[in-house]
């Protein structure tokens, strides 16, 4: 059987488990206070172009995304967001659990548009009963999209400029950032993103890693008790090492970018594959997840031989599809998914 569900579906990379097993027997302090941590962090200020950040370790993506949201946000302020967004869709209501609403934007094949950002805020504030409402108090996007699409220099550019006008922070959700650096068709750099965000994390969890995500955090002075907030969400983990080795690993010799393109790759080779095949694209994604309107008994037939997810509902004689590759998916799985289109 073929797997092409998600891209956290198998362990972590060869390198990876190689560094853990040589520190296995390392003794070193707990909660990310070891050199191994340390080292890491300094390798992801540099790739970031960003000596005066802030660089924390958590677990998994929906605890970072509640952690810093909760961090970021005053008790009446709410989270603006694409109304397709991962925090609005399929967190499990996890932003409102900490008791912050999620302010949903129109979503273009999963990004917003720096004008209705602005349209947004402007008509709430020209409400003169806004007192008495939740308030936009900061606004997050993830690059690439839940649709694997991806925001430009320029849409990113204006979208900052919009909440310095506001004066509200843009934390930007990287998940799934390997893959967008990776993509030939991307024009942000982690510098880029480090100048316009005042916090992004970069996703392990589904790049090479057991788990684990790097939250960049470029204006300390928004966020300063983080620690203690990852520790009140659950997100802090006692044998911090094993998230500081393996995000060491992940920055040397840009390993964090060779193992994303191989995803990259292989994610062009399945896409030229069905369009090949007469398929159609439902978004045009230039990343790891490619979505394709598959009749249901191809759906049917193929799901015999590999795994992969319905994009939404069932519908009458057609429905969505994502197809999803990762830093281990090989020429010969997608050979092997060809030959049975």
């Amino acid at each position: 059987m073929l797997h092409f569900d998600c891209d956290y579906m198998e362990g972590a990379h060869p390198e990876v488990m190689r560094r853990l097993l040589e520190t296995n027997l390392e003794q070193t302090p707990g909660y990310g206070c070891d050199p191994h941590t340390e080292r890491a962090r300094e390798l992801i200020r540099q790739a970031c172009g960003a000596p005066q950040a802030e660089v924390h370790f958590l677990v998994g993506g929906t605890q970072t995304n509640a952690t810093v949201i909760d961090g970021l946000l005053r008790r009446h302020e709410g989270v603006l967001a694409a109304e397709s967004g991962h925090i609005n869709v399929h967190e499990a209501g996890a932003i409102e659990a900490a008791g912050h609403k999620v302010l949903t934007l129109p979503s273009h094949e999963g990004k917003v548009r720096a004008e209705e950002v602005d349209r947004w805020i402007e008509e709430f504030y020209r409400d003169e009963t806004w007192p008495h409402m939740v308030a936009p108090g900061m606004l997050y996007l993830s690059h690439p999209t839940e649709f694997g699409t991806l925001y430009t220099l320029s849409e990113m550019e204006a979208i900052h400029a919009v909440c310095q006008r506001y004066s509200i922070p843009l934390y930007l959700d990287g998940a799934r950032l390997g893959y967008a650096l990776a993509s030939e068709e991307n024009t942000l750099t982690l510098r880029d993103i480090a100048r316009l965000c005042e916090v992004f994390y970069i996703g392990g969890t589904k790049t090479g890693l057991l788990f684990g995500e790097a939250v960049v955090i470029t204006r300390p002075e928004l966020l300063p008790h983080f620690f203690t907030l990852v520790k009140q969400h659950g997100a802090l983990l006692a044998k911090g090492r094993l998230l500081g080795v393996q995000f060491e690993t992940l920055f040397t010799e840009e390993l964090y970018l060779r193992i994303a393109r191989q995803a990259i790759s292989t994610a062009r080779r399945l896409k030229e594959a069905l369009l090949a095949k007469g398929y159609r694209l439902h978004i045009d994604s230039p990343t790891n997840q490619q979505f394709f309107v598959l009749p249901n008994r191809e759906i049917d037939r193929l799901s015999q031989y590999a795994t992969f997810e319905l994009w939404g509902p069932r519908g009458k004689e057609e429905s969505v599809v994502r197809f999803v590759t990762s830093w281990a998916t090989t020429d010969e799985q997608i050979d092997a998914l060809t030959a049975r289109l």
